[in-house]
């Protein structure tokens, strides 16, 4: 049940771009071999384009969170027809509309409304990069107290309680489970609660303005869906 509302929410959140994204957002066009112009990308933002690269930004309807992707210029150029600054501020909103919001409090007791909400992994230190894949997230990987492991997806969890390296999740079926981040590689690695806020810049070349580390997050309250 739990699987085919998602594949309903992917259906209803792609069309939802398509219909508005495409009155406000950028297009990417190529024409073919055969002289057609064919759409590669809509719902978008071109945040550099040149001779040889287009880079820009899209929602990931899969993991619901907001991407970066590159266009190599080849035989077949890419054409880009761009939206206003206006219409580029209203995709951002849409993206906004989409992705899991949260309201992050840190160790501080200061508080932040983060839309697009992701977990992502950086290197820890003395070490420059991951020498494996360590991609972007929208679950919490946990390690249980008492043994067992599970994958624990963002649209499930109501609130996070943290506590040095210790997680209690209070789940939206009422549910509560307590553990430690399962850490997705055996390198150093440092995990961020990562996302967009309201001074979010559609120009911006990065996908996020919010990132905070895990050990300085008090609690994540997850908006209901």
């Amino acid at each position: 049940m739990k699987a085919s509302a998602n594949c309903l929410l992917c259906v209803f959140v792609a069309v939802s771009l398509i219909a508005v994204g495409s009155s406000f957002a950028d297009t990417i066009l190529q024409t073919n071999a055969q002289g057609e112009r064919v759409v590669v990308q809509t719902s978008a933002i071109v945040i550099r384009q040149d001779s040889n690269n287009i880079v820009f930004k899209h929602f990931d309807l899969k993991q619901r969170l907001v991407e970066k992707e590159q266009l190599n210029q080849g035989s077949l150029p890419y054409e880009v027809v761009r939206t206003s600054p206006e219409g580029r501020q209203q995709i951002v909103n849409i993206w906004k509309r989409f992705g899991y919001t949260a309201t992050v409090v840190d160790q501080s007791g200061k508080t932040a409304r983060v839309y697009d909400a992701y977990l992502d992994f950086f290197p820890g230190p003395g070490v420059s990069s991951f020498l494996e894949s360590v991609p972007p997230r929208t679950n919490l990987p946990i390690l249980f107290d008492g043994g067992g492991a599970d994958e624990i997806e963002f649209s499930d969890i109501a609130r996070i309680e943290i506590q040095g390296d210790h997680l209690k999740l209070i789940l939206t079926n009422g549910r509560i489970r307590t553990g430690k981040l399962l850490m997705p590689t055996r390198e150093p690695a440092i995990a961020h609660f990562m996302g967009i806020t309201d001074h979010y810049s559609p120009a911006s070349e990065s996908t996020y303005d919010f990132s905070l580390p895990l050990a300085q997050i008090k609690e994540v309250h997850f908006e209901e869906q």
